[in-house]
């Protein structure tokens, strides 16, 4: 398997309000930088939209060291979504799970490669995450434009 590292981010410009998610794409001394935004979103699903974007944007199953500053991201895939699907996607608190439509469209995209979830803190000098990051805002602010 092709080993490949991504780095994602996710931000909006009020929340909910104008959005933009970014990746970076590593594959050995190949980089590929990808952007998109929505008009009206979240934060949340900014993040998790570079993550599935990412993931999809690679055409054969690989390796994947995947590194996300969103704890909801990392927490939800690694963490929550077992649960969610035993219990008929609602939450602990009995209601339905938020952003249900991401978390299938993520879980589909996680499932044709061998993924490693890597947290890192946002905002700290992780040069990768801070183009992410740089990538997500300029999408962002690029709605309505």
């Amino acid at each position: 398997m092709k080993k490949v590292e991504i780095f994602t981010d996710g931000a909006c410009k009020g929340n909910p309000g104008p959005g933009g998610w970014g990746a970076v794409v590593r594959y050995g001394k190949h980089e590929k930088e990808i952007s998109g935004n929505d008009p009206d979103t979240t934060n949340n699903r900014m993040e998790m939209t570079a993550a599935i974007r990412a993931l999809n944007l690679l055409v054969e199953p690989c390796a994947v060291t995947l590194h996300t500053d969103s704890k909801y991201v990392l927490d939800g895939i690694t963490k929550w979504v077992e649960g969610w699907k035993r219990n008929g996607w609602e939450n602990a608190s009995k209601q339905p799970v938020r952003n249900a439509d991401l978390w299938h469209e993520l879980i589909e995209a996680v499932a044709r490669h061998k993924v490693e979830w890597v947290w890192v803190k946002g905002h700290n000098g992780h040069e990768e995450n801070e183009r992410a990051d740089r990538l997500a805002s300029d999408a962002a602010e690029a709605v309505g434009r």
